[in-house]
């Protein structure tokens, strides 16, 4: 199959080499020369352009931009397609992209590979990065069921955990698990930086270990992303904000009451409740 992919960043650039490694041809788009030169010496394409038209003749093209060139990108990706090319994205919200990108192209799916890490560019791609991971698509009553199926079976061999949900609840549950933790650990490295006492703060510094390394580190990345997370998926955010700061309140009126066992009960309800979260893995359609 010969697979096109626009974006060679950390998610393209993985996808691009388990796709080869498969047997497929695999066609990248970038702006960056630079960019298209390491995928071509990498190995992660087979062919490079900084032209959408180069994709005219793939079967199935993923889009690996940031959430706000989605939609402008299929507007001009479109006009070089067979009507028969299936797109599907890999952006981390879903409500503001697949209605208006099913608008555009028939032949869309949403999609969202709940994989990566704190880096990224074409550098940090990574081998067999989906593996036993979350992949979400995100069909509705729109979406052409052979173009699901298609992206369903190719991701699949990737060797991914697929997922089947609405653009809605996708949104409402990243935003949980994915988009609050982002701005938690982005809001506490903002408060340790508001330490007053330059004393203190030095030695925190120093003393940080793979704690704070943990709690940190989601808050750590492409600050671009992080700030479309918060723009694209508005709603959802702010409703776990809320809830979030409700929970904080609860926790800070617990500490000034000296109710320690309180304190011990809602700790050793987390203790208990995190492995559901991270073992919960079963294929959801």
């Amino acid at each position: 199959m010969k697979i096109g992919i626009v974006g060679i960043g950390l998610i393209g650039a993985s996808l691009g080499w388990d796709l080869r490694q498969l047997g497929h041809q695999v066609v990248g788009v970038s702006r960056q020369q630079e960019t298209c030169a390491i995928a071509k010496r990498e190995g992660i394409c087979d062919r490079t352009s900084s032209d959408l038209a180069s994709l005219a003749d793939t079967e199935i093209i993923f889009i690996c931009t940031p959430i706000a060139a989605i939609l402008p990108t299929i507007e001009l990706l479109t006009p070089h397609l067979d009507p028969q090319t299936i797109i599907t994205d890999a952006g981390s919200v879903k409500g503001e992209i697949v209605d208006r990108a099913t608008a555009l192209w028939a032949n869309f799916v949403g999609g969202h590979p709940m994989a990566g890490n704190s880096q990224s560019g074409v550098g940090a791609f990574e081998k067999g990065l989906f593996a036993n991971r979350p992949y979400v698509l995100t069909p509705t009553a729109e979406t052409a069921p052979s173009a699901l199926s298609s992206v369903d079976k190719l991701v699949r061999s990737l060797q991914a955990i697929v997922y089947h949900t609405t653009p809605d609840r996708h949104d409402r549950s990243v935003a949980w698990i994915s988009h609050l933790p982002v701005m938690v650990s982005a809001s506490l490295m903002s408060a340790c930086l508001g330490e007053e006492d330059p004393l203190i703060l030095d030695f925190a510094k120093k003393f940080a270990s793979t704690g704070f390394k943990d709690t940190s580190r989601v808050g750590a990345g492409n600050p671009e992303m992080g700030m479309m997370m918060a723009q694209y998926n508005q709603d959802a955010l702010l409703q776990s904000l809320y809830q979030y700061r409700d929970r904080l309140d609860d926790l800070i009126g617990s500490i000034e009451s000296r109710e320690w066992t309180e304190i011990q009960d809602l700790l050793a309800t987390n203790q208990a409740a995190r492995a559901d979260f991270l073992n919960s893995k079963d294929t959801c359609d």
